[in-house]
């Protein structure tokens, strides 16, 4: 079987103009030359000039291969959880910075929570290598598209490019080299945030109020569940996603807590009306210190009124 990119099947990526997105010159043939190629899709673009640096393009042999070390893939870097809480004029996106390597921790200042432009962020869980090309593609996707349109693409038109790219990755995917993205942004039309995930067939699906991935997302989400309200200001919102990243470490190995001796806190981005806002180091080691002292009294973490008064 095939690649999407080497145009053998069909997809946003596979062969023939009218699927890709690739224009055609002005004499009526196919262009030729680094130049030649119209398309508002810098992934487009990519493929048709150099496909080995796509996503996915390369895919490894497969581990039971002679040659191949047992565990190979399975012991890549991988980072974990991310989760996402719609505020009032907004959305808050965090991630936890452990990467680990089969049992092991591999790295424990990983950033995972990125800007992807000025009113949309995203951050990744599965293999780390892969994970930061899909973040920088699709950064170039964007700004790619807004200087050949002359305009950025909706929320949901973005939300819809990142899906392709996902889906690109499906045969690296299978191989072991799985990532997974949560995209969040800022809707200009309805002055709202926006949560999109995606499975490794691309996606994607809108969610609702809160969201999280990774290895510690099950934790993650049951605690949001409990801290979570409607319309919580943008500062209530980064406590409460900073709480369910303290219990998804409580309770998964592989999500890291803040790390106060090495100085290493979740990193915590806000994304409103004013663009995209990435929390000062000292900010998040405030939020993030302010968690630890409620749980010196508090294991658990605070609890959820079992009535409303």
């Amino acid at each position: 079987m095939g690649s999407y990119f080497d145009g053998s099947q069909p997809g946003p990526f596979g062969g023939g103009p009218r699927a890709s997105g690739r224009g055609q010159g002005a004499s009526g043939g196919t262009p030729s030359g680094f130049l030649g190629l119209q398309t508002s899709s810098f992934t487009d673009f990519l493929a048709s000039h150099s496909p080995g640096l796509l996503p996915g393009r390369v895919v490894p042999a497969a581990p039971s291969d002679p040659g191949v070390p047992g565990g190979a893939i399975r012991d890549l870097p991988h980072a974990t959880t991310i989760v996402a809480a719609i505020c009032d004029g907004g959305v808050v996106l965090a991630g936890d910075r452990r990467a680990t390597a089969g049992n092991m921790i591999a790295k424990r200042d990983v950033e995972k929570v990125f800007r992807s432009d000025e009113f949309s962020g995203m951050g990744y869980a599965g293999t780390g290598s892969v994970g930061i090309e899909f973040v920088r593609l699709f950064q170039v996707e964007l700004e790619h598209y807004e200087k050949m349109e002359g305009r950025t693409l909706s929320l949901e038109g973005k939300a819809n490019r990142l899906a392709f790219m996902v889906r690109g990755n499906l045969g690296a995917a299978m191989q072991g080299l799985v990532v997974v993205p949560l995209f969040v942004g800022y809707d200009e039309d309805s002055g709202q945030g926006r949560i999109f995930s995606y499975d490794v067939a691309g996606g994607p699906y809108e969610e609702h109020r809160f969201y999280s991935i990774g290895s510690g997302s099950l934790f993650a989400r049951g605690a949001l569940k409990k801290l979570y309200a409607d319309g919580m200001p943008a500062g209530d919102a980064v406590l409460a996603c900073v709480q369910a990243l303290y219990d998804a470490a409580d309770d998964d190995s592989a999500t890291g807590g803040p790390d106060l001796p090495r100085r290493i806190f979740p990193v915590v981005a806000t994304i409103t009306a004013d663009g995209f806002r990435k929390l000062p180091e000292a900010e998040a080691a405030q939020v993030a210190e302010q968690v630890i002292r409620e749980r010196l009294t508090n294991p658990d973490g605070p609890p959820a009124a079992l009535r409303n008064g």
